[in-house]
């Protein structure tokens, strides 16, 4: 019997989307802001926030309106660039969106390391996104039960051989009187055994042998081939006597 144990390791799947997000809003200027105010609260670089006002030097008026342009990290966007502002470095950006200076020359055409305030950078191919997935493993046992082998009979117990039958004796001349299984004849001349041809009827096989009675198949015999028995009998005279006969054996065990 063959038996197939299945077991399973589950998938497990991450997905995080990183981005950044530009927002332009306009800010009206109060008593006591400066250019550089705004820029440390916005984010945005001096120079930036001039070259997006037309500003020639960082004189700002009470009431005058600013265009500011801020950049936040977002999660679940599907953002893939981001606006240099000054100070930023291909390194420090890449540290930011956790890819490398080479990845951001490649996605870029850069040769070199030269960046500038409000350039477009691309930072991921279409969007950063960390996935860690565990395949799916099946593991297959296969147990094979031994079974056991049973001794292959050309006949099945309670089958009837119809067979030629002759006798043989222990007492003659350069006979050991021992069998094919060991069987001493002439310690034991009562014994009732036959000589088979074991692919017929396997050695140790008991049977019923017509006119001999119950015997066991224990010897074999250099003319005993296919559907022929030899009884054995421990008189000479007897197994003269016995001659040639067809008779019925049936299988027993």
């Amino acid at each position: 019997m063959k038996k197939t144990l299945l077991s399973f390791v589950a998938v497990a799947a991450i997905t995080t989307t990183v981005g950044v997000t530009a927002h332009a809003e306009e800010v009206t200027v109060k008593k006591g802001d400066t250019l550089s105010h705004f820029a440390h609260e916005y984010g945005v670089s001096v120079a930036a926030l001039k070259e997006m006002n037309g500003l020639s030097n960082d004189t700002i008026y009470e009431n005058q309106t600013l265009d500011i342009s801020s950049s936040e990290s977002s999660t679940n966007t599907s953002a893939s660039n981001y606006t240099v502002v000054a100070g930023d470095t291909l390194w420090s950006i890449g540290q930011k969106f956790n890819v490398s200076v080479s990845q951001l020359q490649k996605w870029n055409a850069i040769t070199d390391h030269l960046i500038y305030p409000k350039q477009q950078l691309i930072v991921s191919s279409n969007e950063i996104t960390v996935q860690t997935e565990q395949a799916t493993t099946q593991v297959q046992e296969t147990v094979v039960e031994a079974q056991p082998v049973a001794q292959e009979s050309s006949n099945a117990s309670g089958q009837t051989l119809t067979v030629t039958a002759t006798a043989y004796t222990a007492n003659c001349e350069g006979c050991s009187g021992i069998t094919a299984t060991g069987i001493n004849l002439l310690k034991d001349p009562n014994a009732k055994v036959i000589a088979v041809d074991p692919s017929v009827i396997p050695l140790g096989t008991e049977v019923y042998v017509e006119g001999y009675g119950n015997a066991i198949a224990g010897d074999t015999g250099g003319a005993i081939k296919g559907n022929k028995i030899d009884v054995f009998i421990p008189s000479h005279s007897e197994a003269m006597s016995w001659g040639r006969k067809t008779v019925n054996v049936t299988i027993l065990d």
